[in-house]
């Protein structure tokens, strides 16, 4: 390597030549120049491609956004009207339960009073049937009385004997 003399390059570097300030200027016009054509332009129009991009993207995010918060705000009428038709439908068919509670009720009740009455009649039935098997049971003990009266004498001891038996009679019922 060799050896630098640090005093020289310093005394260059503070000195103002105008040969070497002329050709850096040139050598700074020609790169500014080549770069302004070839690079700048390319640069310049990737730069407003890559603005432009970002810009449609934005504009697409904006309208997406508007279309979803529009999406939503459907969806959340949606969602308000399916539950307002639900709550009308639970309603309804509370309606409808309590219309057909009252009718069941209404029909047990006639039902209930129908065998009331059909019982009512049934004793009433039995209640006569019993009343003319008693009558036909009294009309065939005065029938028999009469027969054994009309057998026996008429003397005062053979009618308490006859009606002595004729008690006693009771006791026993005849078929």
């Amino acid at each position: 390597m060799l050896p630098v003399d640090f005093a020289v390059l310093g005394a260059s570097l503070t000195e103002v030549n105008p040969g070497l300030t002329f050709w850096t200027i040139v050598t700074f016009l020609v790169v500014f120049l080549v770069l302004r054509w070839k690079a700048w332009g390319p640069i310049l129009n990737m730069v407003q491609e890559r603005e432009k991009a970002i810009q449609d993207a934005i504009d697409a995010a904006k309208r997406e956004r508007q279309e979803a918060e529009k999406i939503l705000s459907e969806q959340k009428q949606a969602i308000a009207e399916a539950r307002r038709e639900a709550a009308e439908l639970v309603k309804k068919n509370q309606a409808e339960v309590e219309v057909l509670r009252q009718d069941l009720l209404a029909k047990s009740r006639k039902e209930a009073e129908e065998l009331v009455v059909q019982a009512k009649r049934q004793i009433e039935d039995e209640k006569n049937k019993a009343v003319a098997e008693v009558r036909g049971f009294a009309v065939d003990l005065a029938l028999q009385a009469a027969g054994r009266l009309v057998q026996s004498s008429l003397d005062e001891k053979h009618q308490r004997e006859l009606v002595t038996d004729f008690i006693k009679g009771f006791d026993k019922p005849t078929a």
